[in-house]
């Protein structure tokens, strides 16, 4: 007797498997937004081939500890997760982990562009 399906978890069926453009631009958005502080429809991504690898390009605001916090001491910038510089450095490669983890497409790179910030409202940054 012959079964249709694998026979265990490590058989491969022939055949192959698409994650749409939309899907994963949605991940993206998600990943970004997650990283940036922000809501995902605040997110822009695009994506361009990279040698036959995928480039994200992504355009966000991120969120910042409220000025007048940072104005009474400086040094809580740190708690907030530091400069947008570096907060945006670690978003990259904390989206470039995910995106790849969770679609398994392999991206060379994430290019972040802030379009703006958005003051946390009475919290801060997770």
């Amino acid at each position: 007797m012959t079964s249709a399906g694998p026979s265990s978890p490590g058989d491969v069926l022939s055949g192959h498997n698409r994650i749409s453009t939309q899907a994963l631009t949605s991940l993206a958005k998600m990943a970004a937004a997650e990283a940036l502080g922000v809501e995902p429809q605040d997110v822009w991504a695009d994506w361009a081939d990279d040698d036959g690898l995928l480039a994200l390009s992504l355009v966000s605001p991120i969120r910042i500890p409220p000025l007048t916090a940072v104005l009474r001491d400086a040094g809580r910038v740190a708690a907030y997760g530091g400069s947008i510089w570096d907060r945006t450095v670690a978003a990259k490669t904390r989206i470039l982990s995910t995106v790849t983890a969770l679609s398994g497409a392999s991206l060379s790179r994430v290019d972040i562009r802030i379009s703006g910030v958005k003051p946390i409202e009475g919290g801060r940054v997770q």
